[in-house]
């Protein structure tokens, strides 16, 4: 078992987990399915959230008791809460930008480089959190500023490196095109090779270092982007997954009791001999795509990060098929942009 998801609240954190599953799911169609929707999502509530952010730092300093006392600075106030919430912020506007072609930067071709780089930081960020339970508490266990025991050992570095891995899993960076309708950034070459690859590892991720929010981030969240990448937006995983990301981190920082304390709060089992099982299988997963990948390479004689190694397989050619046509691209350009 990997989580205790039995006793007088399991009917409530199952009910949690299905609530969380289906409110990602919605929430990130009305983010993209209109401009209005991503920007609602995307930009206004986060800028009011840091607004919010913003004044309870400023009520810590001065001794406020409503700040000091608050569930987003007792229970989220690390360092890696607010990098991943700014970072996954940072990947929808700029998925967005290029969707809707906002600016020159959003119509630029080097900047199909910013999935490449904003998905990479985005692990990077998670790989330096794993590799600091290892630094401060190798075989032993370690208390996090919110109050959380985390274990350190091999089973860190094992997914650390997984990651870093899963980096050089991302194949055909500037291969991103735009739907039709102009609702989704496609990544072709991104397939289920990868999807799974990162599912596995991040899952390990947050099993490692966040137990008590792992039922949630490391299930419900990362599969909510999968399946409907899976069954109705085909080549769009990359933006479903900042999406929902975002949604969520945005969630937690402003109500971190629900995953915390409440009758939905599930833990993991929080054992290093589970950890370390989880942590091979997300490696070794890992090491088998990239291994695939190159394979692919070779077999069609391509570089796997230049150029996309799926063309011909069945999900890659799905999603080309959803490209929006020059002709429909142009028909919604923004009206500044044809004024270039």
């Amino acid at each position: 078992m990997l989580f205790d998801v039995y006793g007088p609240n399991a009917g409530f954190q199952w009910i949690g987990w299905v609530i969380v599953f289906v409110a990602l799911i919605l929430l990130n169609e009305f983010g993209r399915r209109s401009k209005a929707g991503g920007i609602i999502c995307f930009v206004v509530v986060p800028a009011i959230l840091t607004v919010y952010f913003i004044a309870i730092y400023v009520g810590v300093a001065t001794g406020a008791d409503w700040a000091l006392n608050n569930p987003t600075y007792l229970y989220q106030n690390s360092w890696f809460h607010y990098a991943k919430l700014y970072a996954a912020l940072a990947g929808c506007i700029g998925f967005m930008a290029i969707k809707y072609s906002w600016g020159k930067i959003g119509r630029a071709q080097w900047f199909k480089f910013f999935p490449f780089v904003i998905v990479a930081l985005n692990i990077l960020i998670a790989v330096v959190s794993d590799f600091e339970s290892a630094v401060r508490a190798w075989d032993s266990t370690w208390i996090s500023s919110e109050g959380v025991l985390l274990h350190g050992g091999w089973f860190n570095v094992f997914n650390g490196i997984a990651g870093i891995i899963d980096i050089f899993c991302m194949t055909g960076w500037i291969g991103i095109y735009i739907s039709k309708k102009r609702q989704d950034m496609l990544w072709p070459d991104m397939t289920w090779v990868f999807i799974i690859a990162y599912d596995l590892w991040n899952f390990c991720y947050t099993y490692n270092c966040l137990p008590t929010h792992s039922w949630y981030c490391g299930f419900a969240l990362l599969l909510a982007p999968t399946v409907a990448n899976f069954f109705w937006n085909k080549g769009g995983w990359i933006q479903n997954r900042a999406f929902t990301l975002a949604l969520w981190c945005m969630f937690c920082q402003v109500c971190p009791m629900f995953a915390d304390t409440s009758v939905f709060a599930v833990d993991s089992v929080n054992n290093p001999g589970v950890n370390t099982v989880v942590s091979v299988i997300a490696l070794v997963a890992n090491i088998a795509a990239f291994a695939y990948i190159l394979y692919r390479a070779k077999k069609l004689g391509v570089n796997p990060w230049l150029q996309g190694v799926f063309k011909g397989t069945h999900d890659y050619e799905l999603a080309v098929a959803r490209e929006a046509s020059p002709e429909e691209l142009e028909a919604t350009m923004p009206k500044s942009a044809l004024k270039d």
